[in-house]
């Protein structure tokens, strides 16, 4: 029998310790207090744009390398393309509902619709200078339903103020001057100002020469040329936003200062033709007088005629004469 070799080392140590096991890669496992087994977390970067944990990585990973993994995540363009037409369609169905709408509920114009012709001005003449020379308290009422016309513009006095003498509200408690020397003229003239440097304010002279007495136009209601007053007042309407309110009548009838002291009761220009008398008659307090006397604020010469749409505001404060 052939024997082995034996080297001095072994004859020292008969037994030899066992080879290490090779390095493992693995992460090193850690046992938490719950006694469940759980990886600690390494930090990766991939491509320099992320930093996260293990299985984060993987999935930014997974990504990268086939991007139709996660097509039930990331919806395509196409799908918001998509989206963004279908809205635009749904909000373009709403714009034409809402037209369609409003040519369904447009209100039908609030005004009665006359046409002006020669049988009209025959049945309502331009009323004669002594019409007008009344106190202006008398007067005012009575002009409510005449007609105001010029050229082919016809509007019906709904609205109006009374300016007596004597009263901290006239224009004419400054005396004569050449701005109000027309409010002391004969009764049937036009006293035309400017109010704050906008809005044309027509007036009509009441009683006789002297005395410094009118009546102001508030509003009216349009009759014929309704496309002149439009085109005048630049508004496109037939509500009674169109002349509710005195500025707006002056516009309406495209008159400016130069027709102050014009005589209303001759033909041409502007004239007020007779019309029918109103069944019911509001009174409340003049407009936009605070700094007039107390018992002239609270005086009730404002005249509307009832149940019409056009009067302008203050509405609450009038009531049945």
């Amino acid at each position: 029998m052939i024997g082995r070799i034996v080297s001095k080392r072994e004859k020292t140590n008969p037994c030899p310790a066992p080879a290490p096991p090779p390095l493992s890669l693995k992460p090193k496992r850690v046992r938490s207090s719950n006694t469940q087994t759980q990886r600690a977390p390494q930090h990766v970067m991939l491509q320099g744009t992320y930093t996260g944990s293990i299985s984060q990585a993987r999935i930014q990973s997974s990504a990268m390398k086939s991007p139709r993994r996660l097509k039930g995540i990331v919806k395509p363009d196409k799908t918001t393309q998509t989206t963004n037409e279908n809205d635009g369609r749904s909000a373009k169905k709403s714009v034409l509902r809402f037209k369609a709408a409003t040519v369904r509920v447009k209100s039908k114009p609030q005004y009665p619709l006359i046409t002006v012709s020669d049988q009209f001005f025959t049945k309502f003449p331009i009323l004669g200078p002594d019409f007008f020379q009344v106190d202006a308290l008398d007067l005012a009422p009575r002009l409510l339903g005449k007609f105001l016309r010029r050229d082919d513009v016809v509007l019906q006095i709904t609205e109006v103020e009374a300016y007596r003498p004597n009263d901290s509200a006239c224009h004419g408690r400054f005396g004569i001057t050449a701005r109000t020397a027309p409010v002391f003229g004969p009764g049937g003239h036009a006293y035309v100002y400017l109010c704050y440097g906008l809005h044309t304010m027509l007036n009509v002279v009441a009683d006789k020469e002297g005395v410094g007495a009118a009546v102001l136009i508030r509003s009216c209601a349009p009759i014929g040329g309704l496309g002149t007053i439009q085109q005048r007042r630049g508004l496109i309407t037939d509500k009674p936003t169109l002349l509710t309110g005195p500025g707006k009548v002056g516009q309406a009838l495209g008159i400016s200062t130069d027709w102050s002291n014009h005589p209303l009761y001759t033909p041409g220009g502007v004239e007020i033709l007779d019309g029918p008398q109103p069944e019911d008659i509001l009174i409340g307090p003049r407009v936009g007088i605070e700094y007039a006397a107390p018992e002239h604020v609270s005086a009730l010469w404002r005249f509307g005629i009832a149940g019409t749409p056009w009067i302008s505001a203050p509405k609450n404060t009038l009531r049945p004469a």
